[in-house]
């Protein structure tokens, strides 16, 4: 039995029945949570890892993240929302290999991991291959990052003859290789699901095909909805409630637009909710629906989108959903020139968006999400004596409004320790982030994508 001690922290379980340590400790054993309390003795052969001036707190949780966008960094930062389409999906999309997508899916999960992230939601939608695919669960699984690959289709202009996009079903054979094979386990450090258009981008049709398939195979199915455009199915929530299509499997992204009405429809079927604040910001999706949800009883999660345009530091992504919803609620006070009395939303409630919430979305709670005796070891250390988070007079706010991925000293997932005194466990980064570099390089040149979507 292999034991880590985890030793003398402050500690944010994120665990109601076991709450915030001013000062204490976690117990690893066999990569399983085995205790968390204000002081725990070793025993002989024991690892100490010393938390002193340390948060200790579960890994975050990137509930939405295209990680096959990694090595395209900062060409989107003043897209909208039809230049992004054009000008990701329909030209740069199209120049990537597997090798491609193998590097900056590596590449991405190790920042992930870096940055004090242990579980993402791998929404990827360029796999026009099965060597895409793989490759892309290939830069997963090298990473060591607990991950869902959520199985996407691409978004090109059709060729003369062919289907757009929208009419074409996801590919039943593509799930049922996946499924039978190198995803075939549900609890794997890598699992599967399934990113389908839904009814915003697609015909109700293909719409009711991908939602029968997901639950023929047991997947947690998520769906795109809002970016600013007319939808395809303008009723189709109440499609779907008729069909019996909506479930606690079925995970809607942004959600910007959707009426009180359908909200309600989708709360009450269990229906769980992503917000991606920055991104739905920039490209003019509307007010991220955080607040609406949690009000109704949901629980949002939160994930970066695309690292093509915002960082993917879920820190940050942390602090700007507070803020935002925070901004959301004062509105009408300021509208109204009165002072507001109490903020809406807390900075634990913002954690749990990061944490518990994005393990529920994903299916794994009780696998991660809070340091609870049972679950997996994924805990990450925060050295809160770096200038910008010292002196920490409340653990939960250091952690909040302080802390970045620079500040993350040691990463465990699954019990085994990613990152340790600041540095990443993976031999070769460097040359990776090179290839990653020129394999951005030769997708930029071939597609004029920047010229051509600006």
């Amino acid at each position: 039995m292999t034991k880590i001690l985890i030793k003398g922290g402050w500690v944010i379980s994120m665990d109601p029945d076991i709450g915030v340590l001013d000062r204490g400790d976690v117990l690893v054993e066999d990569g399983r949570i085995a205790a968390v309390a204000p002081t725990i003795d070793a025993s002989e052969g024991t690892e100490i890892i010393d938390a002193a001036r340390m948060i200790v707190m579960p890994g975050l949780i990137d509930a939405h993240v295209h990680t096959w966008q990694t090595g395209i960094r900062g060409i989107a930062g003043n897209w909208t929302m039809g230049q992004y389409l054009r000008g990701m999906h329909a030209t740069l999309a199209t120049g990537y290999t597997p090798q491609d997508i193998y590097l900056a899916n590596l590449v991405g999960a190790l920042h992930h991991v870096a940055g004090g992230v242990t579980t993402v939601f791998d929404w990827c939608h360029n796999n026009p291959t099965p060597d895409h695919t793989d490759a892309a669960v290939r830069g997963l699984t090298e990473a060591g990052i607990r991950a869902v690959f959520a199985h996407g289709s691409p978004k090109p202009d059709p060729k003369e003859g062919q289907k757009h996009f929208s009419e074409v079903p996801h590919p039943a054979s593509e799930i049922k290789r996946l499924r039978e094979g190198a995803l075939a386990a549900d609890d794997g450090l890598v699992t599967l699901a399934m990113a389908i258009l839904g009814p915003h981008y697609s015909t109700y049709e293909v719409t009711h095909h991908d939602i029968l398939l997901a639950r023929e195979y047991g997947l947690t199915v998520s769906a795109h909805m809002s970016g600013g455009f007319q939808r395809m199915v303008p009723d189709g929530i109440y499609k779907m409630r008729d069909d019996g299509l909506l479930d606690d499997r079925f995970n809607i992204v942004h959600g910007n637009d959707l009426s009180d009405e359908e909200l309600d429809i989708l709360t009450d079927h269990g229906v769980t909710f992503t917000v991606t604040p920055e991104v739905e910001v920039q490209m003019g999706f509307g007010d991220p629906i955080t607040g609406r949800v949690m009000t109704r009883g949901g629980a949002p999660s939160i994930g970066v989108d695309v690292e093509s345009n915002v960082t993917g530091d879920m820190f940050e992504v942390t602090r700007a959903t507070l803020q935002i919803q925070r901004l959301i609620d004062n509105r009408p006070f300021a509208e109204a020139r009165k002072a507001i009395e109490s903020l809406s939303v807390s900075p634990m409630q913002a954690l749990e968006w990061a944490t518990v919430n994005g393990a529920r979305m994903m299916g794994m709670e009780d696998r991660t999400g809070s340091l609870t005796p049972g679950k997996q070891a994924d805990v990450i250390l925060i050295r809160a004596d770096d200038f910008n988070i010292h002196p920490v007079n409340d653990p939960v706010n250091a952690a909040v409004f302080y802390a970045t991925a620079a500040n993350v000293d040691t990463v465990l997932i699954g019990g085994a320790v990613r990152k340790r005194g600041g540095k990443l466990d993976y031999a070769g980064l460097r040359e990776k982030m090179d290839q990653l570099a020129a394999s951005s390089a030769r997708i930029l040149s071939k597609s004029g994508a920047m010229a051509a979507a600006v």
